[in-house]
């Protein structure tokens, strides 16, 4: 059954990211690191998926991931071809981008969130090797990211490529994701769980207030405070946070939407930036500036909704590859079996249940 609480921690988490890139406001960043909680959340749903299908889960992993991306290529890299890219080999990268593919002046900022699905598609393959080691070392297992992160941000590495530091910051949170699908997060005593997270606050606020980057207090800019200070917040909201959140769906519509983001996850983060991209030589000219509230707010809310017309128009191949149904709007009620045979107590019971939905996917962020 789906887990609505690691539901509403992956809605809530695409919803800042695609806020964030609109409205760039640095202090989102710390009040909901998304990014290492749907890395965590996807590492804590691909050891579920190791568990029960083996090796084979990393190809049925990169099935469901790809897909969105092909559709987004088939479009964006034409153009860019046609806008002054060069047609190299590297151009294949947007097949199987496991490096940074190549693109062109406009496409290098609108399709920027690409590296999120490089950097998904290393944990993947790395995923099996992991969960065996934290299996027998879970603590040595899980702090070796982090220690990668010190040795490059304390300068003893200094010139490590930039995807060696973000193995670092995100596999340790991917990593997380295991201590969680083992129970080891919820299992940790107050007595422990408390100080390391205070002292995980401390040392990451004080990183953070020491180390600004060139957009001040932006996590994104920061590497070794977003890791401590993420960490204590994964800590909690997945150490602490409910076994489930049934309340999400008192609310019909609120539930629905959850959903909805959720199934298309992968869809709204890809294809946001572009829509980001494209509004803001329409919005300036007419004074609506990132300083200017109402202006942000018509951002947002365009965006959303440009983001909601590409979804409905290619959101369906998410289920394609998940292997379900398409659907136009996923969430939809789903029809119950024939009735069956009374039972003892003479009440008629479903000859067949409706399935119930599958386990919610780690490729969508």
């Amino acid at each position: 059954m789906r887990n609505r609480y690691l539901d509403l921690l992956r809605f809530l988490a695409i919803v800042r990211v695609v806020v964030y890139h609109v409205t760039g406001f640095a202090s989102l960043t710390l009040v909901f690191p998304a990014m290492a909680v749907m890395f965590a959340l996807a590492g804590s749903l691909m050891a579920a998926s190791l568990e029960r299908s083996g090796p084979a889960a990393v190809l049925r992993r990169l099935r469901r991931l790809l897909p969105s991306l092909w559709v987004l290529a088939a479009i964006f890299v034409p153009a860019m071809l046609l806008t002054g890219l060069p047609f190299t080999p590297r151009v294949l990268l947007w097949l199987f981008p496991i490096a940074d593919p190549p693109a062109n002046g406009w496409g290098a900022m609108a399709l920027s969130p690409i590296w999120y699905l490089r950097d998904y598609l290393w944990f993947v393959f790395a995923s099996p090797v992991a969960l065996w080691l934290f299996r027998r070392a879970p603590l040595p297992t899980l702090l070796a990211p982090y220690v990668l992160l010190v040795v490059i941000e304390s300068g003893i590495w200094p010139n490590a490529p930039g995807p060696y530091r973000e193995f670092g910051l995100y596999f340790g949170a991917w990593m997380l994701g295991f201590a969680h699908h083992a129970g080891m997060l919820r299992r940790l005593a107050n007595r422990v769980l408390v100080p390391a997270v205070l002292v995980l606050v401390a040392a990451g606020g004080a990183w953070i207030l020491t180390h600004p980057g060139p957009r001040g207090y932006d996590l994104n800019d920061i590497h070794l405070g977003n890791a401590l200070w993420s960490t204590a917040f994964i800590l909690v909201v997945l150490g602490r946070g409910p076994a489930s959140a049934a309340w999400v769906d008192r609310s019909a519509l609120f539930g629905r939407v959850v959903t909805v983001l959720n199934r298309r996850a992968l869809t709204i983060y890809l294809w946001h930036m572009p829509f980001v991209v494209a509004i803001t030589p329409l919005f300036d000219p007419l004074g609506w500036t990132h300083e200017d509230p109402r202006g942000l707010a018509i951002r947002v809310v365009l965006v959303f909704a440009l983001v909601g017309v590409v979804t409905l128009a290619v959101g369906w191949v998410e289920d394609l590859a998940a292997q379900r149904r398409p659907e136009l709007i996923p969430g939809g009620r789903r029809r119950t079996g024939p009735v069956g045979p009374p039972t003892s107590t003479g009440h008629q019971v479903p000859a067949q249940r409706a399935a119930p939905e599958a386990e919610v996917t780690a490729g969508r962020p």
